[in-house]
């Protein structure tokens, strides 16, 4: 007997700016991601173990879909996330030249909302919404 797949009711989604060279789109998700994580416990499965009984730390309990996007798209889909108050990281082209925690937020607070050169964004919630919220962007190849 076979088990219907799972459906989650919400999703997470990292939308990235589609100039980014491979190096900076592994190293903007990372980051995108450990907020999500850090912050909203109920994305976070059970731990692992292997046969030996070796633990391995618990991960996001459902997948990451990656998108790409324009820069405009990116902007819009930023201000979606938003208006709809959807629990969002965001990752500017200034983090690209910080080298510590201390100076990416410091970074991100020198510059009002709309004017953030956003290279990514990361986002969770009811999956209708951020479907609504990513309108545009398409799949990562």
């Amino acid at each position: 007997m076979s088990e219907q797949p799972l459906r989650f009711d919400t999703k997470i989604a990292v939308l990235l700016r589609d100039d980014l060279e491979p190096w900076q789109r592994l190293n903007v998700t990372a980051f995108l991601v450990s907020g999500l994580g850090a912050q909203l416990p109920e994305v976070i499965g059970e731990p692992y173990e292997d046969a030996d009984g070796v633990l391995y730390l618990p991960m996001f309990r459902q997948p990451v879909l990656v998108f790409e996007a324009t820069k405009e798209t990116l902007t819009a889909a930023h201000a979606r996330v938003l208006s709809r108050s959807l629990p969002r990281a965001v990752f500017t082209s200034d983090l690209f030249t910080t080298g510590n925690d201390r100076d990416n937020r410091a970074a991100v607070r020198a510059v009002p909302t709309g004017e953030l050169d956003l290279v990514g964004l990361a986002v969770y919630g009811p999956r209708n919404a951020v479907d609504k919220a990513v309108k545009g962007a398409r799949m990562h190849p």
